[in-house]
């Protein structure tokens, strides 16, 4: 049986530097190679240019134009730096971007705001966290990704075939439709949390309960409180955008940012039900080891009682003295046997109307 899924435990990093302009990816290793997408669109135009080269990355003009940048790969630190430097990215916003152990979290920069969250990639047996770090500002996103992954297509799908408002509206709603594809993300993981632990089944008591079963509990208790601890800080942002305390979130997409926070609390109190559920399992599968236990013992005790004066006539009957009336008389082994059978079917009719068995 399998054990569930697991985490990828990045490494930390080392803060100790002796160059503080030197900047660390703290990713696992070997990453994805670099690839970089340009969307420039406006209401009546969407251009797409793939595989763009960092070198040929020009600043974003301020003209009629909304400009997405996004990145994939991170492995790449120096070339992630030299990136952000072009668009005056501050130097903690480009170590956030790097270090995939940063807590999610949302900062106002001179210019544009920083957004850093984490989203899941399923792979195989392993839920595996991604870290995607946004920088946003008036006419501009831009998007970093560890590994290329399927989270936006529908978007890239919209910009192309002019589907929606997407065209028409400025950035702020690109990053609604982003926040909105993550946290999908996060509702499926659940479900299929709660998926895996209805098929253990724990009240079948013709199905055997392996050590497993326990691990892989505890592995969902620890991943739904990875995702309790991510979604908060999204859930804050949200917070912040409804006091209308962010420069780049106009007024007129409010309520999709306020939506983002519905589902927020949507995803938290699911994570408290199975929560709940998952300590129920944990004490469910000790409840029901320790019956198959009881009934194990219980039938020994069964056997043992049984057995017991059985034993002691057979012990009596074993030891070699010569004055023993019984073994010279001619029906003493017959009347031997009768006794024990009459025992044994007392014994038995005694603990079946005790409703031992």
């Amino acid at each position: 049986m399998e054990t569930g899924k697991t985490f990828r435990k990045p490494p930390l990093l080392n803060r100790k530097k002796t160059d503080p302009g030197k900047f660390i990816f703290t990713g696992n290793k070997p990453a994805e190679e670099l690839d970089i997408q340009l969307f420039k669109y406006n209401k009546g135009d969407c251009i797409e240019t793939k595989n763009i080269s960092p070198s040929s990355i020009e600043s974003f003009q301020n003209d009629n134009f909304n400009y997405w940048l996004n990145l994939y790969g991170l492995n790449d630190s120096d070339t992630i730096a030299s990136i952000c430097s072009r668009f005056d990215i501050h130097n903690l916003a480009i170590q956030d971007i790097l270090d995939v152990n940063q807590r999610p979290k949302f900062q106002e920069f001179e210019g544009y705001s920083f957004l850093t969250l984490k989203s899941i990639v399923p792979l195989n047996n392993e839920l595996v966290t991604e870290q995607i770090s946004i920088v946003f500002g008036k006419n501009f996103l831009i998007s970093f990704q560890e590994r290329k992954a399927d989270f936006f297509e529908h978007l890239r799908f919209r910009l192309r075939e002019d589907k929606g408002i997407i065209r028409e509206s400025n950035c702020d709603y690109l990053l609604y439709g982003m926040l909105e594809s993550i946290l999908d993300n996060y509702f499926r993981t659940l479900d299929q949390l709660e998926s895996d632990l209805e098929n253990l089944n724990l009240t079948d008591t013709k199905k055997e309960l392996l050590p497993n079963t326990l691990v892989m509990i505890e592995n969902h208790k620890k991943f739904v409180h990875f995702i309790q601890k991510s979604i908060l800080p999204l859930k804050e942002f949200s917070q912040i955008v409804e006091r209308q305390e962010s420069k780049y979130i106009e007024k007129k997409n409010l309520k999709y940012f306020l939506e983002i926070k519905d589902l927020c609390l949507t995803l938290l109190d699911s994570c408290d039900i199975l929560q709940s559920s998952l300590e129920s399992s944990t004490n469910l599968f000790f409840s029901v080891q320790g019956h198959r236990m009881n009934q194990v013992m219980k039938t020994l005790t069964i056997v043992s009682t049984i057995f017991i004066p059985l034993t002691f006539l057979t012990g009596i009957y074993g030891m070699n003295f010569h004055n023993m009336p019984e073994i010279q008389w001619k029906y003493g082994y017959a009347a031997l046997w009768l006794l024990i059978v009459l025992i044994f079917t007392g014994m038995v009719l005694y603990l079946k109307k005790m409703k031992w068995f």
